[in-house]
């Protein structure tokens, strides 16, 4: 029989992990998480990790192991899921993965292409060049070597710009070549049961300002200011996690906190809006790929308020 892995996803702030928890209960399971931002150890609060009375519930994996110095990426968390999945399934428990990074799930089960780590020194000189030659320069800079990988990006998306120049830097070989060298993949002979919450997008905006709220009420603040002693790179993955510059700014009595809040929910309000986008986009298509492995996926819409 082939083992089953539940992938529970969807926007952010509509109440995955409880669905989640109640899941685990009736099926014995374990639940793993597939938030880019829930690894890290110093943001529980602001990420909205799971709390410790659900923790003791059921066991939870890949929540808070990450430190904040180190720059998280999705095949570093690909393997890390397949170890928890496989240990999952040694003991008989069923996994459940919980979260809203849509890139994680993908690559987890179509595969990534294996290219090799880029070194952090190249990272910060990416993030240095882009500042100093503005981002539409970087991009005709880009457009010079690899036209072909920007037809399938947004020319604001900086972070993807970044990630074509520093693999063409490092490896001598352009993005669109090393998509054309094959795939890595992580799990084979897999029955993967994907449901997928659709809120009504306004009802989700609404979860997400009272969230912020109760966030900064349960110390989001505190939680910011210890995270800023660490003296990290504005570059670095967690600085950017939502709320993170915004309170930075009212540290620095750039902003009051009335304005530190309300720019919090609109970041985050656009991340959602980009979240429910991609969920019902045509992207969706590529849950229903079959990799090289012999696996089934089956997908349920939901909608959830």
């Amino acid at each position: 029989m082939i083992p089953s892995v539940y992938i529970i996803a969807g926007p952010t702030a509509i109440g995955k992990s409880e669905f989640a928890l109640n899941l685990a209960k009736k099926l014995n399971g374990n639940i793993i998480n597939a938030d880019s931002m829930q690894v890290y150890k110093q943001l529980k609060i602001l990420t909205a990790r799971p709390k410790n009375e659900e923790t003791k519930k059921i066991d939870h994996h890949l929540y808070g192991y990450i430190d904040a110095i180190n720059r998280f990426n999705v095949e570093r968390w690909c393997n890390d899921a397949k170890e928890k999945i496989n240990h999952c399934h040694k003991n008989n428990i069923t996994p459940i993965l919980v979260g809203g990074t849509g890139m994680y799930i993908d690559k987890l089960i179509n595969g990534i292409i294996d290219i090799p780590s880029i070194p952090e020194s190249l990272k910060l000189e990416s993030e240095i060049l882009i500042e100093k030659k503005g981002l539409k320069n970087f991009y005709n800079l880009i457009e010079e070597f690899d036209p072909i990988a920007l037809k399938k990006i947004n020319t604001n998306d900086k972070n993807r710009l970044r990630r074509i120049w520093e693999v063409y830097i490092h490896t001598g070989k352009t993005l669109s070549e090393w998509n054309n060298l094959g795939t890595k993949f992580f799990l084979k002979n897999i029955k993967y049961k994907l449901i997928i919450f659709l809120p009504d997008r306004e009802k989700n905006y609404q979860k997400v300002n009272l969230r912020f709220v109760s966030m900064f009420k349960k110390g989001a603040i505190e939680e910011v200011k210890k995270l800023l002693k660490l003296n990290l790179n504005s570059s670095m993955p967690i600085m950017r996690a939502h709320g993170v510059p915004e309170i930075k700014k009212y540290l620095e009595n750039k902003i009051d906190k009335d304005t530190c809040i309300h720019r919090s929910q609109q970041v985050t309000r656009n991340y959602v809006k980009r979240q429910h986008t991609w969920w019902r986009s045509s992207k969706l298509q590529i849950f229903k790929k079959f990799s090289q492995f012999p696996s089934e996926i089956d997908i349920n819409l939901m909608n959830f308020s």
